[in-house]
């Protein structure tokens, strides 16, 4: 599995626990080892001008996926075929601030956009309801399993 970082931010994150996560979460969704993956940590400025070029608002977001392949999750039974899944956009400036109104880390924050980001490219989204249950849902699931493994190491 290929898992680049690049860290434009100007903000210094655990960039490797960044890495750790975004292969639990591949593995725990099933997705081929041979699948590739870009996370790319940028400063405001770079992601509003992204904010406003792909979804049209104005000001920073907290996370952007770009999906390449528009691969889905794998089962127990079949990993999802080999391909490039896609970049995660974050900004860490304004994962501090929204860490700071959930009263928890910059890093849990990054940790958090970082699994949302990771379901959104393969395909998951929360427009409606039903679909929020099931996305957020799975990312509980991730989150808590990547901090057993994480308190374990």
């Amino acid at each position: 599995m290929s898992i680049e970082i690049n860290n434009e931010s100007g903000v210094a994150v655990d960039e490797s626990a960044l890495v750790r996560l975004t292969a639990f979460a591949l593995d725990h969704l099933h997705v081929h080892p041979d699948a590739d993956l870009d996370l790319l940590l940028v400063d405001e400025a770079a992601m509003e001008q992204l904010h406003v070029q792909w979804m049209d608002e104005p000001g920073p977001t907290d996370v952007l996926s770009f999906p390449i392949d528009e691969l889905r999750p794998g089962s127990d039974d079949e990993l999802t075929p080999p391909g490039l899944l896609g970049d995660i956009v974050l900004c860490p400036q304004v994962a501090a601030e929204q860490a700071v109104g959930a009263g928890h880390s910059t890093q849990d924050e990054l940790n958090l956009l970082t699994a949302h980001g990771i379901l959104h490219l393969l395909g998951f989204d929360h427009a409606e309801p039903e679909e929020e249950k099931e996305m957020f849902g799975i990312q509980r699931d991730i989150l808590l399993g990547f901090s057993v493994v994480e308190r374990r190491r």
